[in-house]
């Protein structure tokens, strides 16, 4: 498989500790892919270097072939890479149905370009209603955000990078302070995603990772330690004593 996204000898520090420290990683396409490791692993870190929000030390990020290293965040988007973070980041006083037309207008060319023109606008509204019947929140259009479920917000989320139509998808602990019901269907929505782009995913829910994953990253002490096939990465002995601890 074609290599979607390559990184060669990674750096970044802060002060005198290192976050990530030469990490190489090759991510193929349409591969669901998830990078583990206990917390300060150095993993938010990989994704906001990634996405340009944080510059690389030394080293390199190539995705298609192309460098990015270092690129500011909204060029990389347009590139075709997206993400969700840790944190809920959406307009709370304003319904479902308008945080992803901002989201999808953004990726059009910017709001008083698409008001100024009919056809524009109606073709927003048409991708916005596909990118709920997607994430099955068409019910909940005219929803205000701030009310919904914390896991339809997370759900959300997901939607607001989507509208970007990234061929690289990053989700930052998707599931985190979900419900077992919320966390299920996330995982399923994540793992049809993997079915037509490229989803990395940061998770600590290890039976979501198990569960969904083609392949996984383990990171400990800003360095690849392990990676490979879920059954693999179970039965590492290093991954175990890193991660899981010595009596898992």
């Amino acid at each position: 498989m074609a290599a979607i996204l390559e990184i060669r000898n990674l750096h970044r520090h802060f002060g005198g500790i290192a976050a990530i420290n030469g990490l190489s990683l090759t991510l193929s396409e349409n591969v669901l892919q998830s990078v583990i490791g206990p917390n300060g692993a150095g993993k938010t870190t990989l994704f906001n270097v990634i996405t340009g929000r944080l510059h690389a030390s030394s080293g390199q990020v190539f995705y298609k072939g192309q460098e990015i290293t270092n690129k500011p965040p909204n060029e990389i988007v347009r590139l075709g890479i997206s993400r969700t973070f840790q944190k809920s980041s959406i307009f709370p006083g304003h319904t479902v149905f308008e945080n992803l037309r901002i989201a999808r207008q953004a990726k059009l060319g910017g709001s008083r370009r698409i008001f100024s023109s009919k056809d524009r606008l109606k073709q927003v509204n048409e991708d916005t209603r596909l990118i709920l019947e997607r994430l099955r929140l068409a019910d909940q259009a005219k929803t205000i955000a701030s009310t919904l479920s914390h896991g339809d917000q997370r759900v959300m989320e997901i939607g607001i990078a989507l509208a970007g139509s990234p061929r690289l998808l990053l989700l930052d602990e998707p599931t985190a302070g979900m419900s077992p019901r919320e966390t299920e269907r996330t995982a399923e929505l994540i793992r049809n995603l993997a079915k037509e782009l490229t989803v990395v995913l940061v998770e600590h829910d290890m039976e979501v990772v198990m569960s969904i994953s083609d392949r996984i990253s383990v990171m400990h002490q800003g360095l690849l330690i392990a990676e490979g096939p879920p059954a693999e990465i179970q039965s590492n002995e290093l991954v175990r004593e890193a991660y899981l601890g010595k009596e898992a």
